[in-house]
């Protein structure tokens, strides 16, 4: 071998050395520059998916919730109504009593009301013409015991059921519908306890 075909091999042997050297030192780079790339990746896939499995999970609690508070308004409105209901029939369950358990329980509401002096009691005109002839001495058979006298006016008012109570200037509305009325809430409560328990 000549000396030049030496200096050809040498030269070829160091252009090889440095060519493996500069292919391993890029391969070296590049596994580093894959593993951050990978290891960056995983993080935010990581991140990502706890974010939104933190965001699934409230978003699911939400819509729980949020079905949850529709659920409970409608079956307070179903309650609501079916209180309303009871109430209009109990109403009307009264209207249609016979005329003596009508007039029977007239009395007994009447009694709690009466009050001494002179008062004068009304009905509307469905009940003025079906009072019994007796109702006047038992209404003031009551108010006597309490010091009063009761007259049975003869003009109709104008409500449906019940009666009105005056005492001078001071009028008390005894229909059905204002009693209930004004004592709304004790009969509501009453009513929902009996039907929801």
């Amino acid at each position: 071998m000549s000396g030049l075909d030496e200096i050809l091999n040498l030269i070829e042997a160091q252009q090889k050395q440095t060519e493996d050297s500069i292919i391993k030192a890029a391969v070296s780079k590049a596994d580093a520059i894959k593993a951050e790339g990978d290891s960056k990746a995983q993080k935010a896939y990581d991140d990502f998916m706890k974010r939104s499995s933190a965001q699934a999970e409230k978003d699911f609690e939400n819509a729980c919730n949020s079905v949850d508070a529709d659920m409970k308004r409608k079956m307070l409105s179903c309650k609501v109504e079916l209180i309303e209901q009871t109430i209009e029939k109990t109403i009307e369950k009264l209207k249609g009593l016979p005329d003596k358990e009508y007039f029977d329980m007239i009395l007994s509401l009447a009694d709690k009301h009466i009050q001494s002096g002179k008062g004068i009691i009304s009905f509307g005109s469905r009940d003025l013409s079906r009072i019994p002839s007796d109702f006047e001495g038992r209404i003031n058979e009551l108010a006597k015991k309490k010091g009063g006298q009761i007259v049975l006016s003869d003009k109709p008012s104008d409500i449906e059921d019940g009666f009105i109570l005056s005492y001078g200037l001071i009028s008390e509305n005894c229909s059905f519908r204002s009693m209930i009325e004004s004592e709304k809430d004790s009969i509501r409560d009453t009513a929902a306890r009996v039907l929801f328990g």
